[in-house]
Protein backbone atom coordinates (compact mmCIF):
# COMPACT_ATOMS: atom_id res chain seq x y z
CA UNK A 1 0.00 0.00 0.00
CA UNK A 2 1.31 3.15 -1.01
CA UNK A 3 0.43 6.70 0.77
CA UNK A 4 0.21 9.78 -1.60
CA UNK A 5 0.21 13.54 -0.51
CA UNK A 6 -1.43 15.81 -3.36
CA UNK A 7 -0.72 19.29 -2.54
CA UNK A 8 -2.43 21.78 -5.00
CA UNK A 9 -0.79 24.82 -3.36
CA UNK A 10 -2.76 28.17 -3.54
CA UNK A 11 -1.93 31.65 -1.79
CA UNK A 12 -4.66 31.72 0.19
CA UNK A 13 -5.83 27.86 -0.18
CA UNK A 14 -3.45 24.74 -0.70
CA UNK A 15 -6.01 22.18 -1.23
CA UNK A 16 -4.45 18.20 0.01
CA UNK A 17 -5.08 14.74 -0.16
CA UNK A 18 -3.89 11.92 1.79
CA UNK A 19 -5.03 8.59 -0.27
CA UNK A 20 -3.47 5.34 0.22
CA UNK A 21 -3.84 3.11 -3.00
CA UNK A 22 -2.45 -0.29 -3.95
CA UNK A 23 -3.75 -2.89 -6.71
CA UNK A 24 -7.12 -3.98 -4.22
CA UNK A 25 -8.47 0.06 -4.73
CA UNK A 26 -7.72 3.07 -2.66
CA UNK A 27 -8.84 4.38 0.91
CA UNK A 28 -8.80 8.03 1.24
CA UNK A 29 -7.37 9.14 4.80
CA UNK A 30 -7.96 12.59 4.98
CA UNK A 31 -9.13 15.37 1.81
CA UNK A 32 -9.24 19.45 2.96
CA UNK A 33 -7.68 22.85 2.70
CA UNK A 34 -4.92 24.80 4.62
CA UNK A 35 -6.21 28.12 4.91
CA UNK A 36 -3.70 30.91 4.78
CA UNK A 37 -5.72 34.25 4.81
CA UNK A 38 -3.05 36.18 6.64
CA UNK A 39 -3.11 39.57 4.36
CA UNK A 40 0.89 38.99 4.78
CA UNK A 41 3.31 37.27 1.59
CA UNK A 42 5.73 35.96 4.25
CA UNK A 43 3.07 35.08 7.37
CA UNK A 44 0.92 32.87 4.72
CA UNK A 45 4.17 31.09 3.72
CA UNK A 46 4.86 30.40 7.20
CA UNK A 47 1.32 28.66 7.60
CA UNK A 48 2.22 27.09 4.33
CA UNK A 49 5.08 25.38 6.15
CA UNK A 50 3.66 24.60 9.12
CA UNK A 51 0.70 22.95 7.95
CA UNK A 52 2.59 21.14 4.98
CA UNK A 53 4.56 20.24 8.45
CA UNK A 54 1.58 19.06 10.55
CA UNK A 55 0.42 16.74 7.50
CA UNK A 56 3.31 14.88 6.96
CA UNK A 57 4.28 14.34 10.73
CA UNK A 58 0.51 13.17 10.88
CA UNK A 59 0.08 11.07 7.90
CA UNK A 60 4.04 9.58 6.80
CA UNK A 61 3.06 9.63 3.25
CA UNK A 62 5.21 7.16 1.12
CA UNK A 63 5.47 10.67 -1.71
CA UNK A 64 4.35 13.78 -2.44
CA UNK A 65 3.17 14.91 -5.40
CA UNK A 66 2.87 18.90 -6.17
CA UNK A 67 1.17 20.57 -8.59
CA UNK A 68 3.94 22.24 -11.53
CA UNK A 69 3.75 26.01 -11.55
CA UNK A 70 1.46 27.42 -13.78
CA UNK A 71 2.69 30.77 -14.93
CA UNK A 72 0.32 33.43 -14.86
CA UNK A 73 1.50 36.16 -18.17
CA UNK A 74 -0.83 38.66 -16.82
CA UNK A 75 0.16 38.54 -13.35
CA UNK A 76 4.01 38.01 -13.15
CA UNK A 77 3.45 38.71 -9.63
CA UNK A 78 1.69 35.82 -8.53
CA UNK A 79 3.41 33.41 -10.05
CA UNK A 80 6.67 34.87 -8.08
CA UNK A 81 4.82 34.49 -5.02
CA UNK A 82 3.62 30.89 -6.08
CA UNK A 83 6.98 30.06 -6.46
CA UNK A 84 7.94 31.12 -2.74
CA UNK A 85 5.18 28.69 -1.95
CA UNK A 86 5.63 25.86 -3.69
CA UNK A 87 9.60 26.32 -2.17
CA UNK A 88 8.46 26.26 1.59
CA UNK A 89 5.91 23.61 1.20
CA UNK A 90 8.80 21.97 -0.58
CA UNK A 91 11.28 22.40 2.08
CA UNK A 92 8.58 20.99 4.49
CA UNK A 93 8.71 17.93 2.44
CA UNK A 94 12.85 18.01 2.31
CA UNK A 95 13.36 18.31 5.51
CA UNK A 96 11.44 14.54 6.25
CA UNK A 97 13.69 12.94 3.48
CA UNK A 98 9.75 12.33 1.69
CA UNK A 99 10.02 11.79 -1.91
CA UNK A 100 8.51 14.72 -3.82
CA UNK A 101 7.36 14.59 -7.43
CA UNK A 102 6.15 17.34 -9.55
CA UNK A 103 2.95 17.00 -12.26
CA UNK A 104 1.27 19.56 -14.82
CA UNK A 105 -2.06 20.54 -14.65
CA UNK A 106 -2.76 18.95 -17.65
CA UNK A 107 -1.06 15.26 -17.32
CA UNK A 108 -3.22 15.80 -14.60
CA UNK A 109 -6.56 16.31 -16.42
CA UNK A 110 -5.35 13.92 -18.82
CA UNK A 111 -5.02 10.94 -16.81
CA UNK A 112 -8.71 11.38 -14.65
CA UNK A 113 -10.53 12.75 -17.18
CA UNK A 114 -8.88 12.00 -20.70
CA UNK A 115 -8.57 15.86 -22.00
CA UNK A 116 -5.61 18.10 -21.05
CA UNK A 117 -7.79 20.88 -21.25
CA UNK A 118 -11.04 19.23 -19.11
CA UNK A 119 -12.49 21.71 -16.46
CA UNK A 120 -11.85 22.02 -13.35
CA UNK A 121 -15.53 20.87 -12.87
CA UNK A 122 -14.82 17.99 -14.68
CA UNK A 123 -12.06 17.18 -12.15
CA UNK A 124 -13.98 17.62 -9.08
CA UNK A 125 -16.81 15.38 -10.90
CA UNK A 126 -14.05 12.27 -11.61
CA UNK A 127 -12.81 13.03 -7.56
CA UNK A 128 -16.07 12.93 -6.63
CA UNK A 129 -17.14 9.96 -8.49
CA UNK A 130 -13.39 7.85 -7.69
CA UNK A 131 -13.82 8.42 -4.20
CA UNK A 132 -17.22 7.94 -3.98
CA UNK A 133 -17.77 11.32 -1.94
CA UNK A 134 -21.26 12.86 -0.68
CA UNK A 135 -20.68 16.13 -2.45
CA UNK A 136 -18.01 17.89 -4.51
CA UNK A 137 -14.84 18.86 -2.99
CA UNK A 138 -13.68 22.22 -3.00
CA UNK A 139 -11.81 22.60 -6.30
CA UNK A 140 -8.46 22.96 -4.01
CA UNK A 141 -8.87 19.45 -2.87
CA UNK A 142 -10.47 18.17 -5.44
CA UNK A 143 -6.99 19.26 -7.28
CA UNK A 144 -4.66 17.59 -4.50
CA UNK A 145 -6.98 14.55 -4.36
CA UNK A 146 -6.42 14.33 -8.76
CA UNK A 147 -2.77 14.51 -8.11
CA UNK A 148 -2.23 11.68 -5.50
CA UNK A 149 -4.79 9.82 -7.84
CA UNK A 150 -2.68 10.69 -10.86
CA UNK A 151 0.69 9.25 -9.46
CA UNK A 152 -1.15 6.36 -7.49
CA UNK A 153 -2.39 5.40 -10.80
CA UNK A 154 1.19 5.29 -12.08
CA UNK A 155 2.63 3.10 -9.75
CA UNK A 156 0.06 0.71 -9.90
CA UNK A 157 -3.01 1.28 -7.45
CA UNK A 158 -6.31 0.38 -9.26
CA UNK A 159 -8.44 3.48 -8.86
CA UNK A 160 -11.47 2.08 -7.21
CA UNK A 161 -11.96 2.85 -3.76
CA UNK A 162 -12.27 -0.05 -1.21
CA UNK A 163 -13.40 1.65 2.12
CA UNK A 164 -15.48 4.02 3.02
CA UNK A 165 -15.43 7.86 2.11
CA UNK A 166 -14.25 10.38 4.68
CA UNK A 167 -15.26 13.41 5.54
CA UNK A 168 -14.24 16.22 3.58
CA UNK A 169 -12.85 19.23 5.87
CA UNK A 170 -12.87 22.96 4.72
Amino acid sequence: MITALGLDPGLRATGYAIIRGDRQGLCISDLGVLQTPQPDLFQRLRAAFEGTASLLRDHCPDVVILEDLFTHQVFPRTSLDLAHLRGVIALAVALTGTPIETLAPAAVKRALVGSGRASKAQVQAMVRVLLRLPAAPDEHAADAAALALTILSRRGATLRVSSAPVEVRA
